[in-house]
């Protein structure tokens, strides 16, 4: 009987890459900071205190691998968490890590 929680490699890898990405702390400060709003980049500059191109690169890992989504407005871009099961687990890394 196999007890494992996730069963395939290739489920193993897509988890494995979605931590990855949600590993670096700069990306999670920007998860952190968006939660479920849409922000735009410059916006997300000003709130997490790092260059435009730094932000804009880490803002493109996030989408490739599915965790954020953005729209454009005019000559702005939006960025925001598609997915609600990574809000659930940035609440739960909140509640583990958080205490104050």
């Amino acid at each position: 009987m196999d007890h494992s929680l996730i069963a395939s490699d290739s489920d193993i890898r897509q988890a494995a890459d979605y931590l990855k990405a949600l590993g670096h702390p700069l990306r999670l400060k920007i998860l952190c900071k968006l939660g479920r709003e849409r922000v735009s980049v410059q916006d997300i500059v000003e709130q997490v205190g790092t260059t435009q191109s730094n932000i804009s690169q880490h803002l493109g890992v996030l989408k490739e691998k599915g965790i954020l989504a953005c729209h454009k407005e005019a000559n702005r871009v939006y960025y925001y968490v598609d997915n609600p099961d990574t809000l659930r687990l940035i609440g739960l890394l909140k509640e583990l890590f958080c205490r104050s």
